[in-house]
């Protein structure tokens, strides 16, 4: 490659004789050759850049996707001052737990679409993290999930582990027929 170099260099300078075709040939075909090979390297070096430049838009691109993510995650575990006087289910979980994310592939992804679900939002809450101040009268949770249907600061009732989707479905269906009518409420908030 040396050779190559040292004579691309002669050939570049102009300081070469020609003795005979052969010879010139040779030189013409390395010289096609090396500018072949540094073509070849000026795409490379465009590549890299370019890749360079896509891997950075993708790493923004999730960086502020996972801070989307994280916000959405945050504004669901702290409710509005208003949420917080009504009906809501609490979803006791830890990471790691399949059994928590089976009902959130199988349930979680429509529950607030559903009846259930506007009647008693969920919140999330980490069992592994302080309780949250206005859930401090819940005792805890010893199997993950538990879901704790919540109404003006009070248990109504709850269901540990994650029976299957039929089953929840009527277990959280009974509990919600123990819910209090609206006026009660009201009165005993008053009180």
């Amino acid at each position: 490659m040396s050779d190559l170099l040292g004579q691309l260099f002669l050939l570049e300078a102009g300081h070469f004789a020609v003795q005979h075709d052969t010879w010139c040939t040779e030189t013409i075909e390395i010289q096609m050759q090396m500018r072949a090979c540094f073509d070849m390297i000026a795409r490379m070096f465009q590549l890299r850049a370019l890749m360079q430049s896509q891997i950075l838009q993708i790493f923004a691109a999730t960086i502020v996707a996972f801070s989307a993510i994280g916000m959405g995650i945050a504004a669901a575990r702290t409710p509005s001052d208003t949420q917080l006087a009504d009906t809501q289910l609490v979803m006791m979980e830890e990471a790691g737990c399949s059994w928590c994310e089976r009902w959130l592939e199988e349930i979680g992804v429509v529950y607030h679409k559903t009846r259930e679900g506007r009647m008693a939002p969920l919140r999330r809450v980490d069992v592994h993290e302080p309780m949250p101040l206005d859930l401090k009268f819940l005792k805890p949770a010893f199997f993950t999930p538990t879901f704790v249907l919540v109404a003006q600061g009070r248990e109504i009732g709850r269901i540990q582990g994650y029976p299957g989707e039929d089953f929840f479905w009527s277990l959280l269906g009974e509990l919600l027929e123990k819910l209090p009518k609206a006026e009660n409420l009201k009165v005993e908030a008053k009180r």
